[in-house]
């Protein structure tokens, strides 16, 4: 028999592949369904690419590859027999084929047994080969299947390979010298203290300076402030700003000249008024808990609809999706997704296609997750009710809760999560997120991978009008931008019981100086209307440049619809940060209507007696000691000489070197080294470096003031080059350095931001008078990998407009303090009922909270 069977194998041979390390193996889950070893038909691993499959789709695999060694694994849970030991550890057969497989939760309890089976099977004959059979077998063939059975689950090898190198701790951590000089870091509102720049800006941990870091070939980076300022001081140590998490935080070390580890860096960021420990908090049965839950009591159970006999769903659409732990933030937002048509014609309508046409690694392929969570959550498959023999059996138990729940399996997509999250600092983590920052993250995921093709997320894409006003002189300027969401705003001033809020302050303030207990919250209770009111509210524009002043100056800004999308995201403003930046959760109920007409807050565009602001750029500001050096000569130019000669110690012509440098503006030998490869094969590329002549003020540029820049102007020849030596199209960089005022690195930053297929037009990016920082709509605080990239087409960005009249049909809700503890749930209109998404419990609601809601999402009414 030993013979036959290695006869049986030798063609197959070379096919059958060891785990290595660093290989992943799926033996707990298909790539395209929710199949486990626990299905009916088991799951098949393929020996090869170590890939999962069930039943339904094992032979696309093999058809696609022609790989035809499988190992097929098979779990059988059953009820232990009665009279069987309570508290016994379940009984397993064979117990080491399974032995890193991950136990189902549903049935991880005492009253149930498992029976684990493996096999080899040989497609597409499928001859099946038992295991273990080492003696049978040929020697690669028995390693193998030990590897594989014995083989770690694909995600808990994430976190600890996503380090390179190891980090080490600084030698100056334990001994670091704080100054006292007062000095406290904001959460929010950060620049660089010499350039003003807003992002990779570190703080050195001694004085609690703030200053760019080193500019980097993807975009990233600064001028260098950072390392300049250590090089004045000799303070070693500086942290990452937008790296902070209750896990640690991006830390270097100047000194070492590299990256490091800070044991005591809670008590250094605490000097300067940021308390990471208060960031941190608990985790309980998957969900992100409070340090001191006893104000959200009622939070949690009016939004569970707690005490109610809430009656149990199932079927196609009526599928929940597990927590994995703090992940009830993205089952929330998928759940939501997958009950818009456009998202389900999408994915599921595509289903067979996606499929067929998926990669050859499906689990790295975002299409075909999405195509499985939404087959997973509309087919019903994994949401069937219990028999009628179980309900008998249960209820003569009276456990007929538990059984209501515990049929609810759900799904659990953590191929998908996986990938979504794959190189984001936070939703990477296992600590609680925030729902609306993931579906920003997941729209701009789907606007990527849409391509040419069609794009579910033009549902909720509209055009925004901001008109910016000159206080001083009047004149305005209106531009418009895409978006996805809008946020409003809670005033709580305008809450129908002030006094009541009012007299529970002074009550809490009397306690806490008392050291008694604090009284009961109060919940503000705020209009609708007058949310909407604050929304529409003009705001100031921080740090406002007026082109008809050619200066500084007051300036405010209002925001309209220039288009209504098909499906309206509204967020309500419930979070902010405390001083010591800490996310807090403002606690209030809004009586958000069933139906919404937002028909006047069209925008309007010019109107009849308004003057336009000037086409005009503010002039650049240099740091100033650039600005001084740059003037101390007129005939000579200024050259880091330091960067020429390290770049001819690299063998190219010193002249050519000086050159590079000049016309890259200092900005580093890395900048200067992509001029050199651009201009190598130029004739006169040695050549000694001729200044271009003095600006003549000629006819066509006299009427702007000194200083400023036309909006229409070329950018410098020079700078397209480098752009253009980095690989990217000549006519896409051009459009970066308009639309950045010819900045270098501002300019990386756009074209990363903005990719060649979806250009947005000149009419829609250029916002000369000002850039806000603050606005009512998502996109303008994003300052993450999470901004988006509208699609566009020849005419502009594709919207669905139409009437501003919605229905409200769905709505996320967060119980707790903050976004980094807590819960979420979702509830759904579906059939003309409400019904609650809780984790993997789906349920008809009967009272839903729709005034704690956090998301809400309107669909738009028909014309008719």
């Amino acid at each position: 028999m030993a013979t036959d069977l290695g006869e049986l194998l030798v063609p197959y041979m070379p096919t059958v592949r060891v785990p290595k390390t660093g290989d992943r193996v799926f033996k707990s889950e298909c790539a395209f369904s929710f199949d486990s070893p626990e299905s009916e038909g088991g799951l098949y691993v393929c020996m090869n690419t170590f890939l999962g499959f069930g039943r339904e789709h094992v032979e696309r695999h093999y058809r696609k590859t022609g790989q035809s060694v499988y190992m097929h694994l098979k779990r059988h849970v059953k009820e232990k027999a009665t009279g069987a030991a309570g508290g016994a550890i379940p009984r397993r057969r064979n117990g080491k084929v399974f032995l890193d497989l991950e136990l189902n939760r549903d049935f991880n309890g005492e009253d149930y047994e498992y029976e684990d089976e493996a096999k080899l099977v040989i497609f597409p004959d499928h001859f099946e080969i038992p295991l273990p059979n080492i003696e049978e077998l040929p020697a690669l063939v028995t390693i193998a299947c030990d590897a594989v059975l014995n083989a770690s689950s694909p995600y808990k090898k994430q976190e600890p390979e996503s380090w390179d190198e190891e980090i080490q701790v600084s030698r100056h951590a334990r001994s670091l010298r704080q100054l006292d000089n007062g000095v406290k870091i904001p959460p929010s509102g950060w620049k660089c203290q010499r350039c003003e720049m807003r992002e990779n800006l570190w703080l050195n941990l001694t004085d609690g300076a703030i200053f760019c870091g080193k500019w980097f070939f993807d975009g990233s980076g600064g001028n260098g402030h950072a390392l300049d300022h250590y090089k004045q001081t000799k303070h070693p140590l500086a942290v990452k700003l937008d790296t902070i998490t209750p896990d640690g935080a991006d830390i270097y070390s100047f000194e070492e000249e590299e990256a490091v580890l800070d044991p005591h860096i809670s008590e250094h960021l605490s000097h300067f008024g940021i308390d990471m420990l208060q960031m941190q908090q608990r985790t309980e049965n998957g969900h992100h808990t409070d340090n001191n839950p006893r104000p959200r009591v009622s939070e949690w159970e009016v939004i569970q609809e707690s005490g109610m006999k809430l009656k149990a769903v199932y079927g196609p659409g009526y599928t929940g999706i597990k927590n994995l732990g703090n992940t009830c933030y993205m089952g929330s937002v998928l759940q939501v997704l997958f009950s818009i048509p456009d998202f389900q014609r999408m994915y599921v309508g595509n289903l067979q296609r996606i499929f067929d046409y998926s990669p050859l690694d499906p689990t790295q392929d975002f299409a075909t997750q999405m195509a499985k969570l939404g087959h997973g959550l509309l087919s019903g498959q994994y949401s069937k009710p219990p028999m009628k023999s179980e309900l008998i059996e249960q209820v003569m138990k009276e456990e007929y809760k538990v059984l209501n729940w515990q049929q609810q399996k759900g799904v659990s997509p953590r191929m998908l999560k996986s990938l979504v999250s794959r190189g984001h600092p936070e939703f990477s983590s296992n600590r609680q997120q925030d729902a609306h920052e993931l579906f920003v993250h997941l729209i701009n995921i789907v606007e990527r991978n849409s391509g040419g093709s069609e794009n579910p997320s033009d549902v909720f894409r509209f055009l925004v009008e901001d008109r910016v006003q000159c206080c001083q002189t009047r004149r305005v300027r209106y531009t418009q931008r895409v978006d996805y969401c809008i946020q409003l705003p809670a005033p709580i001033e305008a809450a129908t019981n002030r006094e009541e809020l009012l007299a529970y302050e002074a009550k809490r303030k009397e306690a806490e100086e008392n050291t008694r207990a604090p009284p009961e919250p109060v919940r503000a209770r705020i209009p609708f209307t007058a949310c909407l009111q604050a929304f529409t509210e003009p705001e100031n524009v921080p740090d406002f440049w007026s082109s008809a002043l050619q200066a500084k100056s007051a300036g405010v800004k209002t925001s309209r619809f220039a288009s209504f999308p098909e499906y309206l995201v509204v967020q309500i403003k419930k979070f902010t940060f405390g001083v010591d930046w800490v996310p807090k959760k403002l606690d209030l109920a809004i009586d958000v209507p069933d139906f919404l007409d937002l028909s006047r807050l069209r925008a309007s565009g010019l109107q009849a007696g308004e003057e336009e602001l000037p086409d005009l750029m503010p002039p650049i500001v240099l740091p100033e000691d650039t600005r001084d050096n740059s003037m101390s000569s007129s005939d000579s130019p200024e050259i880091d000489e330091a960067a020429a000669m390290q770049l001819a110690e690299m063998g190219f012509p010193l002249e050519a070197c000086r050159k590079a440098v000049y016309y890259t503006g200092n900005m580093g030998p890395e900048m200067a080294f992509n001029w050199i490869i651009a201009h190598m094969e130029e004739p006169d590329f040695a050549e000694p470096l001729t200044l271009p002549s003095m600006i003549d003020p000629s006819p066509s540029t006299s009427d702007s003031p000194m200083g400023a820049t036309p909006l229409d102007n070329s950018p410098p020849e020079e700078s397209v080059s480098i752009l253009t030596s980095m690989g990217f199209p000549r006519a896409h960089s051009i459009r970066a350095l308009k639309n950045t005022n010819n900045n270098l690195e501002r300019a990386l930053d756009w074209i990363f931001t903005h990719p060649e297929e979806e250009e947005e037009s000149d009419a829609l990016s250029d916002m000369a008078d000002t850039e806000p920082n603050d606005n009512a709509f998502s996109n303008a605080n994003s300052h993450s990998d999470s901004t988006l990239s509208p699609d566009r087409d020849a005419t502009g960005p594709r919207v669905k407009d139409g009437p501003g009249r919605y229905e409200l049909f769905a709505f996320i809700s967060h119980m707790g303090a903050s976004t980094m503890s807590g819960h979420y749930i979702c509830h759904i209109k579906k059939e003309g009922r409400w019904v609650m998404y809780n984790d993997h419990k789906v349920c008809l609601s009967e009272r839903p909270p729709k005034d704690l809601g956090y998301i809400y999402f309107y669909r738009r009414l028909s014309s008719s």
